[in-house]
């Protein structure tokens, strides 16, 4: 059995310069857990294959193609593979989010 705490994790470079860490990857799938502080957002982006999101902590704006919504903790937010999509922390507290990226991506992420 392997147990893998997200907040303890190590954190890997990214394009966007904010707290993520690789939590899970293997053939099949990807995990990556984001913190965004208060403030703090992720570039717009397209990940060539299907993402769904599920926030864990605090509340943030999700934009997946030509919509954006407010989330709050235990919502799950699906952005099919080659839609354009971003995160935006407005508010004063930090943002957790698991990004799950099924099957495990091949290519890059693209940044827009």
């Amino acid at each position: 059995m392997k147990i893998t705490y997200a907040q303890k994790a190590a954190p890997m470079p990214n394009p966007h310069k904010i707290n993520a860490a690789l939590i899970y990857d293997t053939e099949h799938a990807q995990v990556v857990h984001i913190t965004l502080e208060a403030g703090e957002k992720l570039f717009r982006h397209i990940t060539p294959v299907d993402v769904f999101f599920f926030v864990l902590e605090g509340r943030g704006i999700v934009e997946i193609g030509d919509e954006k919504k407010e989330v709050e903790a235990d919502a799950l937010i699906e952005s099919p593979a080659g839609i354009p999509h971003c995160w935006y922390n407005e508010s004063d507290s930090r943002l957790r989010v698991m990004v799950v990226k099924v099957p495990k991506p091949t290519k890059q992420t693209q940044l827009l």
